[in-house]
């Protein structure tokens, strides 16, 4: 094997622990496929926007613990951005660049008029009260409520975010506003206008995808072991609502104490 080629392959493996390179490189091998412009290359290979905040909340004990989170905002081209928001120790902003530009193609692929967006806090959820976890949701809904919006940005849950936290969401971002805005994310209850099946759109989809993938390689989920990680927002719908109607044997790994 040639230097050249060794470089190459050790560069690619150095890039795909990271998010971002990873994401980016996936867009340059895209676009080389479709021929896309180069101006146009270089428009959609970075965020529109970023935002990084660092805020303060309140913990029962009375400290005053600073927070870091961020909104990364990668296209509006076609409309509004739209993402989750993650709490979780190991985010990072490289980690939120990525996402954002997965949303960007996953809504154009789906043919939905969004861009792509994603927010995160660094944080581990488990360590906190449901008192501490809501004025952190409210506060990070402050300190990015100049970005977000019904026709601008549109969160959701992610990784350790809830409907319930979706509504701290929407009542903070109403009460700057002085009337109701629902509009302003997704994934709430359904009490104050959440979607019916959207909890488990995410694991059906999963378990949809991967049933057509092997119709299209000639393989049968009848008999096969299918492995699932993690049982959280996706993993708990995916595995035993939907693999197990293909009489699929379903193994599912779970960190219970990772999770909230």
């Amino acid at each position: 094997m040639s230097a050249t080629v060794t470089e190459r392959l050790a560069s690619e493996a150095a890039s795909a622990e990271n998010p971002w390179e990873n994401a980016q490189r996936q867009f340059d091998d895209a676009a080389e496929l479709l021929g896309l412009d180069p101006g146009l290359r270089r428009v959609l290979r970075q965020p529109k926007r970023e935002l990084g905040v660092n805020f303060p909340v309140k913990l029962d004990d009375g400290r005053i613990e600073v927070f870091t989170g961020y909104r990364v905002q990668h296209s509006m081209a076609c409309g509004p951005t739209k993402g989750g928001i993650r709490f979780h120790p190991a985010v990072t902003l490289d980690e939120v660049r990525a996402l954002a530009m997965w949303m960007t193609w996953k809504c154009a692929l789906a043919g939905l008029p969004y861009g792509g967006a994603k927010g995160g806090v660094i944080v581990d959820p488990k360590t906190l009260s449901k008192g501490e976890l809501e004025r952190l949701t409210r506060r990070y809904a402050t300190e990015i409520m100049v970005v977000i919006g019904p026709e601008s940005d549109i969160p959701a849950p992610d990784v350790n975010t809830t409907p319930e936290m979706m509504a701290w969401i929407m009542d903070t971002f109403s009460m700057a506003k002085g009337y109701s805005v629902p509009a302003v994310v997704t994934g709430k209850p359904l009490t104050i206008g959440g979607s019916k099946g959207r909890s488990s759109a995410t694991g059906r989809g999963v378990a949809v995808v991967t049933a057509l993938a092997c119709e299209r390689l000639g393989m049968s989920l009848v008999g096969t072991t299918v492995a699932v990680q993690g049982f959280g927002n996706a993993g708990q719908w995916a595995a035993p609502r939907q693999f197990s109607t293909n009489s699929a044997r379903v193994r599912s790994a779970d960190l219970p104490e990772h999770r909230r």
